[in-house]
């Protein structure tokens, strides 16, 4: 049976308002990260969702444990409040976070040094060019 559950928390980071989608599937958990900036309304987050949700790069997956929900009302609805209440993003998702931010950095690592080699590479050619064109007469 698999399981999908999506996950939204708004918080105030010094000096940012930011969101954290939490993607859990199968048991691995994923998580994006949003700036929004000035503190946004209820409407404005859902707009955010409905148009950008698929623009959103997810994190690897980590494994996650799910945990089981009873299925009693006032239980849920305590649950729900102390959701609510509860503040910042949970570590499992800075784990992926910190991945993704990882990966990215190796990336532009890799790209940056391509770069320096491919103009290191056609310096070089210059300078032979110009050489060539300085003995080209005699």
């Amino acid at each position: 049976m698999d399981k999908t559950k999506g996950m939204l928390t708004v918080f105030f980071d010094d000096p940012f308002w930011v969101g954290v989608f939490e993607l859990t599937e199968n048991g691995r958990l994923s998580a994006a990260k949003i700036t929004f900036g000035a503190e946004p309304k209820d409407s404005e987050v859902w707009e955010f969702v409905l148009k950008h949700y698929y623009e959103l790069k997810f994190s690897p997956a980590v494994e996650a444990k799910q945990k089981r929900t009873a299925e009693n009302p006032k239980r849920r609805q305590r649950n729900a409040r102390k959701e609510l209440g509860n503040t910042g993003i949970g570590t499992k998702s800075q784990q992926a976070l910190k991945l993704m931010q990882e990966q990215n950095k190796t990336e532009r690592r890799q790209i940056t040094k391509e770069q320096r080699e491919t103009e290191k590479q056609r310096r070089f050619e210059l300078r032979q060019q110009k050489r060539r064109e300085k003995h080209k007469g005699h």
